[in-house]
């Protein structure tokens, strides 16, 4: 195998990375599926969540799974280097931007604000991959790209 096929260091993270997102995803649905099960103490992790997936009723488990179905073939995508992968690992990070930054705005949770600069890093990241991927002549980002992989 050489240095050309294998996967870099930087999408494995982030397939990694989605692949979390999808767990944590499932053990939601899990926990609100069943209410008072072993799994209810994550709630505490996590208590504005709770109430708000509460007021949404049972779509919040609707929403868990296409949220876990995006990052699971996030993870895939990205893993797999399928052609689909990086555009839609692109719209899950970018909706998860926007949505950190409302968040911070509407509902004044400055927490969420942690969220724009891994994100945009992560986003600027999977940008720069795909330039080089894409052989943009033009491209010097290659070799800062090479050293993040090594």
């Amino acid at each position: 195998m050489n240095s050309e096929d294998r996967l870099p260091l930087g999408i494995k993270l982030l397939s990694i990375f989605f692949a979390f997102g999808a767990a944590i995803c499932l053990i939601t649905i899990v926990a609100l599926l069943f209410p008072g099960c072993v799994l209810e103490p994550i709630w505490g992790l996590n208590p504005d969540a709770h109430t708000a997936f509460q007021k949404i009723g049972k779509l919040s488990i609707l929403l868990m799974f296409v949220v876990s179905s995006a990052c699971a073939s996030a993870a895939i995508g990205l893993a797999t280097r399928a052609r689909w992968g990086r555009p839609l690992a692109l719209g899950i990070l970018i909706v998860n931007l926007i949505g950190d930054l409302l968040n911070a705005l509407v509902r004044h949770d400055l927490r969420t604000l942690i969220g724009l600069p891994i994100g945009g890093a992560m986003i600027a990241y999977l940008l720069m991959r795909g330039r080089v991927e894409d052989g943009d002549p033009k491209d010097r980002t290659n070799d800062i790209i090479t050293l993040c992989d090594e």
